[in-house]
């Protein structure tokens, strides 16, 4: 009895903040963004939108609602938080952004954008340009790092509404967790590699003016009238990046000490993400016959297989590249191993955020195994920055 009153409390406080959210957005005139961590509710937020927006102009011929979602697996998902909620949907298109970037001249009276940062690309913002809607609703964990991107959104739906993850948690509304920096070294012939890639990239980077070498190097890849010299440094400058990243996301060593973390808690539900989908299935090998992997490569049969192994307990070890990270509804884990790190904090918190589903007593723990000194530790302390509970071993 005392786990259901707990329970109710929580469902009460985020029903009381989602509440909030939706006022700041009323009050807007029906424009704006939501920035909350993952466990908030955003979806809840989306389906209360919608069926306000319906009502409301229920006497009008063209009601009508868009749901924009980066995945076919959300649009499903969707599906489901209609029925959950007991919503009609019936008035409710649910596509992709990469579908419906191509619509033009559509009306809707509203539409909601979930993973909002995935939908302002310069192909996908199209949509924004073309299409009439009445209300806008913009969702995401985090504002985007890119200033173009946090621009245009700020443009199309300024943000109402803003709570961070760890704000969820001193709230109760999702679990406390913990994050362990955990650092590995390179072999003796990875750290060779790694010496020489880093002269490469540092070359380059001094050759396109040094601290604004990433935004020279963009622009001569978008100049059709840039110089082959020009063109010649923008490209070994970006290969040289990739070559970097590629050594520090295969370490050896990590596959070594993802396997004592696997072997030492065999009583845990672990979700692991990786940096690559060769190296999510190079993890697979190493924790046999305990995991399986879910990523881009793999069919959707493979993937929907997988989760239900987990969700039955058959695997105790789900592998990922970035399939998990957008919004999907992943079964409850209570620790996590990450294995390939980007310095951008909305990817290190929508993986977190997979593991802090709220349930009574549990604490989340995250590993995070990183390269020390290398590229990849000034990533790490730059993505986990605005993150509390983080130690560094």
């Amino acid at each position: 009895m005392e786990k259901i009153l707990k329970m109710e409390n929580v469902n009460k406080i985020k029903d009381k903040e989602q509440k909030k959210a939706l006022n700041a957005w009323a009050k807007a005139g029906f424009c704006g963004s939501v920035i909350a961590g993952t466990g908030f509710g955003k979806s809840r937020i989306a389906v209360l939108a919608i069926d306000h927006i319906l009502k409301q102009n229920s006497r009008s011929n063209n009601k009508a609602a868009l749901i924009l979602v980066p995945t076919i697996q959300l649009q499903a998902q969707f599906v489901d938080e209609f029925d959950k909620w007991n919503v009609d949907s019936s008035k409710v298109d649910i596509m992709c952004y990469q579908t419906a970037y191509k619509l033009t001249g559509h009306h809707y009276d509203i539409v909601v954008c979930d993973e909002i940062h995935l939908g302002l690309s310069e192909e996908y913002r199209k949509f924004f340009k073309n299409n009439i809607y009445d209300s806008l609703l913009c969702m995401t964990a985090t504002l985007p790092e890119e200033e173009e991107y946090k621009n245009i959104l700020m443009k199309i739906a300024p943000v109402i509404y803003k709570i961070s993850l760890d704000e969820c948690v001193s709230l109760g509304i999702v679990a406390p967790y913990i994050i362990e920096c955990v650092p590995v070294k390179l072999t003796i012939t990875e750290q060779a590699e790694y010496k020489h890639v880093n002269n490469t990239f540092v070359k380059w980077k001094y050759a396109l003016g040094h601290f604004d070498a990433f935004d020279n190097a963009k622009s001569i890849i978008k100049n059709s009238n840039a110089s082959p010299q020009d063109k010649k440094a923008a490209a070994l400058f970006y290969k040289a990046i990739r070559e970097r990243k590629a050594i520090v996301d295969f370490a050896a060593n990590k596959i070594v000490e993802f396997q004592k973390l696997v072997l030492s808690n065999l009583n845990k539900k672990i979700l692991v993400f990786s940096g690559a989908n060769k190296f999510t299935d190079d993890l697979c090998k190493a924790a046999f016959p305990l995991a399986l992997a879910y990523h881009s490569g793999k069919t959707k049969k493979q993937k929907e297989t997988a989760l239900q192994k987990f969700r039955d307990n058959e695997i105790n070890v789900l592998c990922s590249t970035k399939a998990l990270n957008q919004g999907l509804d992943v079964p409850d884990a209570n620790m996590g191993i990450i294995c390939g790190i980007t310095s951008k904090s909305l990817s290190m918190i929508q993986r977190v955020g997979r593991l802090l589903r709220f349930q009574e007593g549990k604490i989340g723990k995250i590993i995070i195994l990183y390269v020390k000194d290398s590229q990849e530790e000034k990533w790490l302390k730059q993505s986990v920055k605005n993150l509390n509970n983080v130690i560094w071993k």
